[in-house]
């Protein structure tokens, strides 16, 4: 190994040591201090708003220059409306019940002994990103609140905007008695330093990836540590028979036009046969008047004559832009059976009048959302009440969907008794 390398390793390791120092001592920490900790840091990083978007717009035309694709690009930038959430996500974790020490399940055994399990954190959380420079800030939020320490290691093409707020962050810490290096950032963009970090497992409990399926596969594929990873964002819309033609397009509309470079958009839009010729025109003429480019099976194309004939790769890619998959089923179990095929276990919506239909819908598609007559926009921890959200897990190990506080802890036996012996 170079001195470099080993230089590089020996970085890594170090910035593990010392949040792992810091989990112990955050562990301890009140509810007030941790919630003085996020005002603090919201206080800060308003006054600091325009070097911290200076930073940003650097981020910006670096990546632009790289030719960072769309998708990502637009992710990246800390647009005012991003702001106001992400300022407003620290106060809303800040006014979520503390998860830690509360004792949960109590019972009484025959002979006496009360037996309960009490919330702890889990103690060393790394956060690889893509993008998303408000990632540093709602992550470290819900770990430090959650009793956790944090080591945020977010893409190169947002470097200088993650550094930017990570130290705005790290100095709300030192004004109000959290550990420092609970808020800990790889401030390197070597991408060495990930293969470092997930060798770590003596200091570091987690990792959570969020971004594209290679980055996925990297960190799973070469961890030392537990995993909880997001798969690809392939969300579906089923229109049943009995849906409301308008509250379907709506819905549709909303759940694929609000953003699409978010892994809660959607990318196929399923129809049931008895509502395709009533209600699917006007739903892809007002999406196709938007830009998007419908790609459909043959009953789409032949009711749609913008439509372009969809590839079998469709049904499974999240495009992350103007492009949706349509495909026209013959009933309720055909559309569970194309989720249950192609889908990626992410939010899948049924719209439809039938009371049936609905609780037949969320009892057999078992992807981490599911939901009836609203938008694929609500999988997300903010919308769900989280506060904010440390990602979306689409495996069903420890957490699966949006992930808030409690996701953050885990929990231990704790036992009251009065001299109880085992006999």
């Amino acid at each position: 190994m170079s001195r470099q390398a080993t230089n590089l390793r020996d970085r890594i390791h170090d910035l593990a040591v010392r949040a792992r120092q810091a989990s112990r001592l955050c562990a301890e920490i009140s509810t007030r201090d941790k919630d003085a900790w996020l005002q603090r840091a919201a206080e800060r990083l308003e006054a600091a708003r325009e070097r911290i978007r200076e930073a940003n717009d650097r981020d910006l035309r670096e990546a632009e220059a790289k030719g960072v694709a769309g998708p990502l690009v637009k992710r990246l930038e800390l647009g005012d409306s991003k702001w106001r959430d992400m300022l407003a996500g620290l106060g809303d974790v800040a006014a979520l019940p503390d998860p830690v020490g509360r004792i949960e399940s109590m019972s009484v055994r025959p002979n006496g002994l009360r037996v309960g399990r009490m919330r702890i954190p889990l103690g060393v959380i790394g956060i690889i990103y893509e993008s998303r420079p408000n990632v540093t800030v709602d992550a470290a939020a819900l770990c430090v609140k959650a009793g956790n320490a944090v080591i945020l290691r977010g893409g190169s093409e947002s470097i200088h905007s993650n550094l930017a707020l990570a130290e705005e962050l790290r100095a709300a810490a030192r004004e109000t008695g959290v550990p420092e290096d609970a808020i800990a950032i790889v401030s390197t963009t070597d991408r060495e330093a990930i293969d470092h970090l997930l060798r770590e497992d003596a200091n570091v409990d987690l990792i959570i990836p969020r971004g594209g399926p290679g980055l996925i596969r990297k960190v799973t594929e070469n961890s030392r540590i537990p995993v909880i990873q997001h798969d690809a964002g392939v969300c579906h819309v089923f229109i049943d028979a009995s849906a409301d033609p308008e509250m379907a397009k709506r819905i549709v509309v909303d759940s694929k036009l609000r953003q699409m470079a978010v892994c809660n958009g959607l990318e196929t839009l399923l129809v049931h046969l008895d509502a395709a010729r009533t209600v699917l025109p006007n739903v892809l003429k007002a999406l196709h008047e938007e830009g998007v480019e419908v790609r459909g099976d043959e009953r789409t194309c032949e009711i749609f004559g913008d439509a372009v004939a969809a590839r079998e790769s469709d049904w499974s890619e999240e495009f992350l832009g103007p492009i949706l998959a349509v495909r026209v089923v013959d009933s309720l179990d055909a559309a569970v059976e194309h989720i249950r095929r192609y889908g990626s276990d992410h939010t899948e919506i049924i719209v439809t009048e039938h009371y049936g239909s609905a609780q037949e819908f969320l009892r057999r598609v078992n992807s981490s959302t599911v939901g009836v007559n609203c938008s694929t926009a609500f999988a997300d921890g903010y919308r769900l009440g989280l506060g904010a959200e440390i990602g979306i897990s689409t495996s069903r190990l420890h957490a699966y969907g949006p992930m808030g506080l409690e996701d953050l802890t885990t929990r231990k036996f704790v036992l009251y008794g009065d001299g109880q012996l085992r006999e």
